[in-house]
């Protein structure tokens, strides 16, 4: 097993054939101490300094790049109609202390029955796309 403390790139700039992947949930990118498993089977703790990046090269063996990749998962997403919308969905979506990932035109939300019941409730327009979800970092009394 290979101890891993950190990144040793953000990303790999090899050849894809020469890029091994370790998929982990986005849950794990924000623990400090993990264990995970690459795709090849090779072995890895974690004992991070920082977090990791998706694509991130975690360690580098016999020409090839180990990569944490994050997997996509479920979540909501609604778009805005108008400023004034925009405003009340993150209000509203701010209320219910969920991560979320704000864009221009729409706001992603983690895909949780809070979440669920508020859409109901509010009637909003909204798909649940599978994607890569990256949301804003919590600063509690900032």
């Amino acid at each position: 097993m290979h101890l891993i403390t950190r990144l040793l790139a953000d990303h790999s700039t090899l050849p894809a054939e020469n890029q091994i992947t370790l998929a982990a949930e986005r849950r794990q990118f924000l623990k400090r101490r993990w264990r995970g498993v690459a795709e090849d089977g090779t072995e890895f703790g974690f004992d991070l300094e920082s977090r990791l990046v998706d694509g991130g090269v975690i360690h580098h063996e016999d020409g090839r790049d180990y990569l944490v990749r994050q997997l996509p998962e479920k979540v909501y997403e609604v778009p805005y109609v108008s400023p004034d919308h925009a405003a009340h969905v993150a209000w509203k979506v701010g209320n219910l202390h969920l991560p979320a990932q704000i864009f221009p035109g729409s706001i992603r939300v983690l895909h949780d029955e809070a979440m669920t019941q508020l859409l109901e409730r509010e009637g909003w327009d909204h798909g649940e796309p599978e994607v890569i979800f990256t949301p804003m970092k919590a600063m509690a009394h900032a």
